[in-house]
């Protein structure tokens, strides 16, 4: 049996049971039956559809997928970049930095990036946080750069800490953009 053959034997089952009638016995399906249910129904009507069009050859090309470019900003574009004076996450701070790009055309830098290359650079470690999850705190070298651990409390009144970035460690991490986005490039997995 070819694949079209089976496609066809396919969507005729479908269109039997979106119908209510069972394809194997061509009786109708009891009225509590699951393929009764509309939302069901509805359901198997349009799978009916989507193989009537790859049966017809009617299916839209799959969209090739395009390499984006490395992550790149020109040094003129980032005298532009706008700092906050208030200590932020590296969460916003790459938020920001990102907004400067074409996301479709380039890839974007991460807040994981990030963190490994200032774990690298001796201004950050990796500390068990709460639950075993890895938290991230500034190291001496990270506070002397006023790298801060923020006390912030949830909705249920839990205190939780934030490592935030003051605008010395942001412009840190700016005027080094080049260089974390080769150390990402290097260490792609």
């Amino acid at each position: 049996m070819t694949d079209h053959e089976i496609l066809c034997r396919a969507k005729t089952y479908i269109d039997k049971l979106a119908n209510g009638i069972d394809p194997l016995t061509d009786e109708p399906v009891r009225e509590n039956d699951i393929v009764n249910n509309v939302r069901i129904s509805r359901c198997l009507f349009y799978v009916s559809g989507v193989l009537d069009k790859v049966i017809s050859g009617d299916v839209p090309a799959k969209k090739q997928r395009t390499s984006k470019l490395p992550f790149r900003i020109p040094e003129e574009k980032l005298a532009e970049f706008e700092y906050s004076d208030t200590p932020i996450s590296i969460t916003q701070l790459l938020k920001n930095v990102n907004a400067m790009i074409d996301e479709n055309a380039m890839k974007k830098l991460s807040y994981k990036t990030v963190q490994e290359w200032l774990v690298k650079c001796g201004v950050l470690k990796d500390a068990e946080g709460r639950y075993g999850r890895s938290k991230f705190c500034p190291t001496e070298l990270g506070e002397r750069m006023e790298i801060i651990m923020d006390e912030r409390v949830d909705s249920q009144g839990t205190i939780y800490y934030v490592t935030c970035y003051s605008r010395r460690a942001q412009e840190f991490i700016v005027s080094r953009l080049s260089e974390i986005a080769q150390f990402k490039e290097e260490n792609k997995k």
